[in-house]
Formats: C-alpha cells, sequence, structure tokens
C-alpha cells in the first residue's frame, strides 16, 4: 500500500534479497537491504540511506523491525536513524500508521516469518481486503537531540493516533 501510494524506497532485511519475484519486485523501487545482524556493517548502511535522501528518494524504514499486533506497537529501533544525526536539508519524518483491518492477522509478517512464506501466505489467502494509510504530522528531525529522540517521537505520533496507551517503548 505504501509503496503504491507514494513511490517510496524501503529499508527490508537483506533475506529479502534472494526471496524469488519478493526480491525482484524490491528492486523496482530501490529497496536498500540491511544486515539486521550485522551491527560492523551499520556505518555502510547508513551511508546508503544518506545516499538515497541525498537523491531525494522517499525512504521507508520500519523501526519496530518486525510487526506487531493490532493492540500494540514495539519500541522503536533507532539504529538505522542515525542517518538523521545531524538531519540533511529539507529532511522531515513523516509517521505513518498502516492498518489492515480485520485482515491484520491474515496478512501480517509474523516475527522472522521468511520472506517466501509471507508472499506465499498473503497471495493463497482468498478474497481482498481493504487497508487504511494514515499519514501522520510531519516533523524536522532537527528539533530532536539524537536518533534514540527521533525514534521516540515516532513512536508516539503513532501510539497517539491508535489511541493506545503511551508505555511501552
Amino acid at each position: 500500500m505504501l509503496a503504491g501510494g507514494t513511490g517510496t524506497a524501503f529499508v527490508a532485511k537483506a533475506e529479502l534479497q534472494q526471496v524469488p519475484l519478493i526480491g525482484w519486485l524490491c528492486t523496482l523501487n530501490h529497496t536498500i537491504f540491511v544486515a539486521r545482524a550485522d551491527r560492523m556493517g551499520i556505518a555502510a548502511q547508513v551511508a546508503e540511506l544518506r545516499d538515497a535522501l541525498a537523491h531525494s528518494w522517499p525512504v521507508a524504514l520500519f523501526p519496530e523491525g518486525t510487526t506487531s499486533g493490532p493492540d500494540e506497537v514495539l519500541p522503536f529501533k533507532g539504529a538505522l536513524l542515525a542517518v538523521l544525526e545531524p538531519p540533511p536539508p529539507r529532511v522531515m519524518v513523516q509517521p505513518v500508521l498502516l492498518d489492515y483491518g480485520a485482515a491484520g492477522d491474515d496478512i501480517a509478517w509474523l516475527g522472522d516469518e521468511p520472506g517466501l512464506a509471507n508472499a506465499l501466505k498473503i497471495l493463497a489467502r482468498r478474497g481482498s481486503f481493504e487497508g487504511r494509510v494514515t499519514y501522520l504530522t510531519p516533523f524536522d528531525p532537527a528539533d530532536h537531540t539524537n536518533r534514540k529522540g527521533i525514534a521516540a517521537e515516532a513512536r508516539r505520533r503513532i501510539v497517539e493516533a491508535m489511541e493506545l496507551p503511551a508505555s511501552g517503548g
């Protein structure tokens, strides 16, 4: 939904690049593949994100690192938000709330579920489903002291939009 509506590039786990069809589809929108377990390679991954932002590509990052349930928002991981320390000129953070309604449990990416398994699960699902994309008010990352503050503010806005209790991250 998000790519279709915005043309955004995604930040995705490197394993997706090897999944038949899904890997190819990811390359169509300039997906930036990251090795989540490669803590030593974070600087190179941040540099790749900086390059994308320098080319004015919209970039979507899912800072939960996985899919949460319909009534929760996991703590946000801020490592890749280091790309915003300091923020490039004119870059804003646009929190987005994705809601798949009743189909959410059927199509959600479950924890460490392989990309191919998730794609096959969605393709095998009968019928259609509606999804809603809610674009929350963008904010200037320069108004926050560091990547952790940026992550916390984005999470706060999403939790508020979902009308959930503020605790948990």
